[in-house]
């Protein structure tokens, strides 16, 4: 079992040798760009993204959707330049970051829309480059270099991110993936915005956790080209303040639960014990064999690619396969007990039981609406045309 997983892993890993090349920034002038940011209570963390991207000369409008927020994340977001849209109550099986965007996306005026959580930190570029990759896709997500305080925290992150190649592969596949597998980051996405519209993309996933991966799946599989790619000279994200954050929020979501069969969920499981826990815990009793060794060497060689995926990468990133038990740990916690509660709102375990695959009617309230988890089933919708953007 331990040989077939290092497979399935060396197979995944290979495709780093084709991957694409990092987003750059680009001299044609883009279309016209609208940065939607959802926000709950993020006054403490939101005035360097806000600051970054009205300073963007790409970037036609900043929308931030207030999400009933209790602290001054609307006072500041206006007193800074950006247009914000008070949210309206959340309606009935849906996750409150869904429901921002939804209205955001409504709201906005441009022809691209770009996505970015309220922790990230972009360069001046980086929504002209996403807005150029929408002539090769039709949803386009980007992976960041992560700031990480102490050693702790870098090692147990890195630890975490070392999970998602191993089941994944890296960032930036030459060859989409199989729709099941297809792969996205919610911190940082663009699309049409009439495109997204028509096809009621975060409607579709309103109720899942794992938004970002059920949103690029369910696309993908109505015929959607989806990129996952690398952005990590032109964003930045903050994504925790403590090791103990790490654990708690991170952890959490990198089961992808509510996005993955149980049979799949054990499959990806058993890879990651058997490939990195396992080895470690051998050597740690005295007893690895060739094969852990062998697994323990390419453990380390990703250690150490891994340190361009941070802003100052330390000895944590290195040091980081010793904690591959724990998060292997953790990750078979999440995959069992799974959290249902997100920015002080708990989610009904229903919303949590959302399956991929399920065209649902337009739920904005006012619009007909079957309801949460009353659906239809094997409808499909046209993937939008790229001949404009080309």
């Amino acid at each position: 079992m331990q040989a077939a997983a290092a497979l399935a892993v060396a197979v995944r890993l290979a495709r780093g040798r084709s991957r694409l090349p990092a987003l750059a920034p680009v001299k044609a002038a883009p279309p016209r760009i609208s940065v939607v940011i959802p926000a709950r209570n993020e006054e403490a963390r939101i005035g360097p993204c806000l600051s970054a991207v009205l300073a963007d000369p790409d970037v036609s409008e900043v929308i931030v959707v207030d999400d009933e927020s209790r602290d001054g994340t609307a006072r500041l977001a206006s007193g800074l330049g950006a247009k914000v849209v008070t949210g309206a109550p959340l309606p009935e099986g849906w996750v409150g970051k869904q429901w921002a965007l939804t209205q955001g996306i409504e709201a906005a005026g441009g022809d691209i829309v770009v996505t970015l959580d309220a922790d990230a930190r972009p360069a001046p570029g980086l929504s002209g480059a996403l807005a150029a990759a929408l002539g090769e896709y039709d949803l386009v997500s980007a992976g960041p270099r992560f700031v990480c305080g102490g050693a702790a925290e870098q090692a147990l992150h890195a630890s975490f991110l070392a999970t998602l190649v191993y089941r994944f592969g890296p960032i930036g596949p030459s060859a989409p993936p199989a729709p099941h597998r297809a792969m996205a980051n919610g911190q940082c996405m663009a699309f049409r915005r009439t495109a997204m519209l028509d096809a009621r993309g975060f409607a579709r996933v309103r109720g899942h956790l794992a938004d970002d991966v059920a949103l690029a799946r369910i696309l993908a599989a109505d015929g959607w080209t989806v990129g996952f790619l690398d952005a990590g000279g032109l964003l930045e994200v903050d994504m925790h303040d403590s090791t103990a954050g790490v654990w708690r929020e991170w952890g959490r979501s990198l089961s992808l639960r509510d996005v993955t069969g149980p049979a799949r969920q054990a499959a990806d499981l058993a890879v990651i014990w058997l490939t990195t826990a396992l080895p470690v815990l051998r050597l740690a009793t005295g007893r690895p064999t060739r094969l852990d060794l062998g697994l323990l060497a390419v453990r380390l060689l990703l250690a150490g690619a891994l340190r361009g995926s941070y802003t100052r990468p330390g000895p944590g990133v290195l040091l980081s396969p010793l904690l591959d038990p724990l998060a292997a740990l953790r990750l078979t916690q999440a995959t069992l007990r799974p959290v249902r509660d997100w920015r002080g709102r708990v989610y009904p375990a229903a919303t949590m039981a959302s399956r991929l695959g399920q065209v649902t009617t337009d739920t904005r309230p006012g619009r007909t609406d079957p309801g949460p988890g009353l659906v239809t089933t094997g409808g499909r919708f046209a993937p939008p045309d790229r001949s404009a953007a080309r």
